[in-house]
């Protein structure tokens, strides 16, 4: 196992990898830019470097530099940034650093994601239709570029989603419904495409519509042994983020799941992958399975498997990655050896005002009270006093509960989110609570269109906002109230604030 690791990330992610190395043992190295200097990441590390770039966590020469100054072994890119970046990946083994994610052949094949699904769909799996035309990796898609892909669009048929060939996390992706909004989807998505993967090379895909988004966690090693961690379903999603995520998926039947975790078996095997990666796929009401996507990092929403699973996915990353560059470590295991128990379900917990367009909250937290319980987990960077960035994804917090059953599972998720207290930034606390109570939600009967056609992100009306604000009034009178400070000689202990007893 490596003795020294360093952590090319921030916010709850890289918290999140420091505990799991003090768990085993690992000396963990950060780095920070000035806007992070006293976030939670750099505090709890056993050692922390600034970023001078003003690329800050993007760029991978600096990382390297302070990779070689700390005298690490290996990189640990968490998610976003250079997670997938297949030039970092290959600049960290030429630099005699491990990666930890898969080799550097197979990101490269996976990093295009219109020629993964060529690939894909050669082998016999299903894939949503899709362009072979793309657009866009530096200029403008316009001209004879922008013909192609209309004519491409028209062939699919509308509506269809431009997404990026580079795509992840949900950037780079629009919704068209109509041949004249073509050109300004692809326009958007180009510029968000080059600004957070620096190519806006595009592709189209048909719009399924309505479907489930199911993902399947695999582990393989460099033998070729893969084992599957059961599914999870990511269907609840706002501007392609996925906001709950659960496992097992309420909407696969007993044959669907089955032919699910197969398919995601042999897909990992045909893209010869090793590591810790996500299957994606698209499910829909009539039980069709669209092989969309495969993921070459560790996900946001990896606890919940972690919750059904009782593993440590990135412990069980850095295991992998462990060991000779070239054989690396073995699984250790078989399908047999994977026990999936009870429901888990995942909050994802946004600065951001869902009733005024999702718009972006930074801020200061004046007050940070976390839900805890039995089989509650919240993993987070925040703490009181500390800084929400504005440059940075708004990502505060992951609310994860576990239930023996999906009753189990909502009831304690209603409490933890009824116990979370934050003070300071607007959240989307108020969306997740509606979505818990919503019989859609409840019965397990939603797709990924559930937020906008359920409307829950309204505003609520008027009458309930007056009373939400007497509530609040007659609250901050009583907490007022409360903490009013008293005079040394009301004190009936007979005991001064200081501990000294006062005369008399």
């Amino acid at each position: 196992m490596f003795k020294r690791i360093l952590i090319a990330n921030r916010g709850e992610i890289a918290v999140r990898i420091i505990r799991t190395c003090r768990d085993l043992g690992i000396w963990t190295v950060a780095v920070f830019p000035p806007s992070d200097f006293d976030s939670l990441h750099v505090r709890i590390a056993d050692e922390a470097h600034e970023l001078h770039s003003s690329r800050h966590y993007g760029d991978g020469d600096e990382i390297l530099s302070i990779a070689r100054q700390a005298g690490v072994e290996a990189i640990h890119p968490g998610y976003g940034f250079l997670a997938e970046d297949a030039a970092f990946a290959r600049s960290c083994v030429e630099a005699g650093f491990v990666f930890v994610g898969p080799p550097v052949d197979v990101l490269e094949r996976l990093q295009s994601k219109h020629t993964m699904l060529d690939e894909a769909e050669a082998a016999g799996f299903p894939t949503p239709p899709h362009s072979t035309t793309t657009c866009g990796r530096r200029t403008t898609c316009d001209g004879e570029a922008l013909d192609a892909m209309a004519a491409a669009a028209a062939a699919l048929g509308y509506p269809i989603v431009v997404k990026s060939c580079r795509g992840g996390r949900g950037r780079g992706t629009r919704l068209v419904f109509k041949p004249e909004e073509l050109a300004d989807g692809l326009e958007q998505a180009r510029r968000e495409s080059l600004l957070v993967y620096g190519d806006g090379t595009l592709y189209l895909e048909r719009a399924l519509w309505p479907v489930c988004h199911v993902d399947v966690q695999v582990l393989a090693d460099r033998e070729g042994a893969v084992v599957h961690l059961g599914e999870r379903s990511s269907s609840m999603q706002q501007h392609n983020q996925k906001l709950v995520a659960e496992s097992p998926a309420p909407c696969l039947t007993p044959e669907l799941r089955r032919r699910v975790w197969q398919m995601a078996v042999e897909i990992t095997r045909l893209f010869d992958y090793c590591g810790a990666g996500t299957v994606e796929f698209l499910v829909t009401t009539d039980g069709r399975i669209y092989f969309s996507d495969f993921k070459s990092r560790i996900q946001v929403v990896h606890r919940v498997t972690e919750m059904v699973s009782s593993m440590d996915l990135v412990a069980a990353q850095l295991e992998l990655a462990s060991g000779p560059l070239v054989s690396g470590r073995t699984l250790g295991f078989d399908q047999s050896g994977v026990c999936l128990n009870g429901w888990a379900m995942q909050c994802r917990i946004n600065a951001e005002d869902p009733w005024n367009h999702y718009l972006p909250s930074p801020g200061v937290l004046h007050r940070f009270r976390l839900p805890g319980g039995q089989h509650v987990r919240v993993d987070t960077y925040g703490f009181a006093g500390c800084t929400v960035p504005e440059r940075y994804d708004s990502l505060l917090a992951l609310v994860v509960t576990w239930g023996a059953d999906r009753d189990e599972c909502i009831r304690r998720m209603k409490r933890a989110l009824q116990d979370f207290v934050i003070v300071g930034v607007q959240t989307n606390l108020p969306l997740h609570q509606r979505i818990m109570e919503h019989p859609g939600f409840v019965e397990g009967r939603y797709t990924t269109d559930f937020i906008q056609q359920a409307r829950l992100a309204d505003p609520a009306p008027m009458a309930s906002l007056r009373d939400l604000a007497i509530a609040a009034a007659v609250a901050y009178e009583r907490r007022t109230r409360a903490i009013r400070p008293v005079e040394p000689e009301r004190l009936r202990s007979g005991w001064h604030r200081s501990a000294r007893q006062l005369p008399g």
